[in-house]
């Protein structure tokens, strides 16, 4: 067997070397490959090793988050390419720094009620600043502008405090991270009004991160206890990623024109890590239900099952 196996490798030349000990020739199984087969196939086998260990085991997008993570946004693109209309998100991790945008993420979209919360953090910051004095009845309205994104409440406050240009809400929102919001002319006797203005997911991700990172403690703190204890109808979108990931968001929604849009702004994860925005403009190709599935299923995806608890 030894002497068949030396021959396999190296023909005539190799059965010399290796010693004939009585073996006739034509007894050995014909050759074919040449020494140089013999190197090309090596070299093969050696680049296609190397090509192998080369290859990335996380190939998705977003180089900073964790493995599971990008695999979660890969899902999730894919996801919101077979919805309809157009769906921007932006995800956020706090810790790293690192941040996920979509090829919507700058697209201008119908706020709806999101810009309650810009609202809560300029009445509070006015407040503050001595520049308004809040009442109890204006610190109940804003209670239930974020808990049941009351618009009667929302009208009260807009009508009371945006100044006798009605800009005083507008020209503070760019600095809370909203700097492509536009309001709306048109659509109201009273402008700027809150309930026509457009903006995008970049905008509400400066908005979330400003109230979590630059707001003093006591208001930041308000917000999230307020945002985390939303009324049963704005439980969807963000908080979607399940009671373990304890989020909080406020929602928007409504029929606009150009179709209904479907809004969610908020955090997830211990001590709220990781902020989401999406926007969901259907375009004419959905409604309430199709754009509020979007957003439950873009939370899902990058968040259900990520934490315990």
């Amino acid at each position: 067997m030894a002497l068949r196996g030396c021959a396999l490798l190296l023909a005539a030349l190799v059965v010399a070397a290796c010693g004939d000990a009585g073996v006739p020739e034509s007894a050995l199984p014909p050759v074919t490959a040449s020494v140089q087969d013999l190197k090309n196939s090596t070299t093969s086998s050696t680049t296609t090793a190397t090509t192998t260990s080369a290859t990335p085991t996380c190939p998705a997008p977003g180089t900073d988050f964790d493995c599971d993570l990008r695999q979660r946004i890969q899902k999730a693109q894919a996801y919101v390419a077979t919805r309809p209309g157009a769906t921007g998100i932006v995800l956020r991790d706090r810790q790293t720094g690192q941040v996920w945008r979509n090829d919507k993420a700058g697209d201008l979209v119908w706020t709806a009620s999101t810009i309650k919360l810009a609202m809560t953090v300029n009445l509070f910051l006015r407040d503050r600043a001595g520049q308004i004095k809040l009442t109890a009845d204006d610190r109940e309205l804003i209670r239930r502008m974020l808990n049941s994104s009351d618009d009667k409440a929302a009208d009260s406050l807009w009508f009371k405090y945006a100044g006798a240009d009605h800009m005083a809400f507008n020209n503070a929102f760019p600095s809370y991270g909203m700097t492509s919001l536009q309001p709306q002319k048109g659509f109201s006797n009273f402008y700027p009004y809150w309930g026509f203005q457009k903006c995008t997911p970049d905008d509400l991700d400066g908005l979330i991160n400003y109230v979590l990172t630059k707001l003093p403690a006591d208001l930041r703190d308000y917000i999230v206890g307020q945002l985390r204890a939303v009324a049963p109808d704005q439980q969807w979108g963000v908080w979607a990623a399940g009671p373990a990931a304890q989020p909080g968001n406020k929602d928007g929604w409504s029929l606009e024109q150009g179709g209904w849009v479907m809004n969610t702004v908020g955090f997830v994860g211990p001590d709220a890590r990781y902020t989401l925005a999406v926007m969901n403009s259907l375009q004419g190709q959905g409604g309430y239900d199709e754009g509020q599935a979007t957003d439950n299923q873009v939370a899902k995806i990058l968040f259900d099952g990520r934490f315990t608890g």
